[in-house]
């Protein structure tokens, strides 16, 4: 287990292998720990480093929010710190929110930008993500934490992922959460709009996208492509949100090969 100091506390990463750097980012409700295999497999030929964001997992507790743009900033710290000049980002569902937003914000520290599973538009998350970005509905959850964690074990597990560790991983990183790490990253998820914006984006960019997913459209790649036409799409017809988990193999060849192919010989 690793870490760096930020100003806003300690930022808990894991790191495998050799090579050029990759960084890897999680989303909603998750943590380091959705990336164990992917860093195995993708650890062998690139040095990856995946991040617990603020308030998620290992990561310190932000004081004051926990919003998609703090990650942003959380991720230019980071980069910072370990004297990164620049990487590829690998972003699940907030993550790949994330790693676009910081690609528009900080395009000279960004070699290119896989997105899994992620909302262009916000309104496109499902009904349950939408409420839960409200203070009353998270202090209810909050409240009757047991039943929700409960109800989401069962949710998940049935209806999300059928990956027999995913239950228990997910249990974990509930067990993280804060109230407000927990309702401001989703509110600010669900408010947040990058179709005007991806215009900008002129590096390489992957969209890969699960046609069975239930917390995000799995027609974002549609708003994705309108706005970044070079990019690259990839659809999973048997996989849901959590591909990596879904359909491992065809998913670790797929973000391999972009990444071969899209990462600069030299830094």
């Amino acid at each position: 287990m690793s870490s760096i100091t930020t100003d806003h506390g300690i930022l808990h990463y894991e790191v495998y292998g050799r090579g050029r750097p990759v960084i890897l980012l999680h989303g909603w409700l998750g943590s380091v720990g959705l990336w164990l295999d992917t860093m195995i497999h993708i650890g062998k030929f690139y040095r990856v480093y995946s991040i617990d964001f603020w308030g998620f997992g290992e990561s310190g507790q932000k004081l004051d929010t926990y919003a998609v743009p703090d990650f942003v900033d959380m991720v230019h710290q980071f980069m910072d710190s370990l004297g990164m000049i620049s990487a590829p980002l690998v972003g699940h569902s907030m993550g790949g929110t994330v790693s676009l937003s910081f690609a528009l914000k900080y395009p000279e520290q960004v070699q290119n930008v896989t997105v899994i599973g992620s909302p262009i538009d916000g309104s496109s998350l499902a009904l349950l993500l939408k409420l839960a970005g409200y203070r009353f509905n998270a202090f209810l959850m909050f409240k009757f934490f047991g039943l929700f964690r409960a109800f989401m074990y069962y949710f998940y597990s049935r209806l999300i992922c059928k990956h027999p560790d995913f239950p228990k991983r997910m249990d974990d990183d509930l067990n993280q959460l804060s109230l407000e790490s927990f309702l401001v990253s989703i509110a600010t998820l669900r408010r947040t709009d990058l179709r005007q914006s991806l215009n900008q984006i002129q590096l390489p960019v992957m969209g890969m996208y699960g046609d069975k997913d239930l917390i995000v459209s799995p027609h974002q790649w549609k708003p994705l492509l309108a706005g970044v036409p070079h990019a690259r799409i990839e659809r999973f017809p048997k996989a849901g949100h959590f591909i990596m988990l879904d359909e491992p193999e065809n998913f670790r060849d797929v973000l391999k090969d972009f990444l071969d192919k899209e990462i600069p010989s030299t830094r």
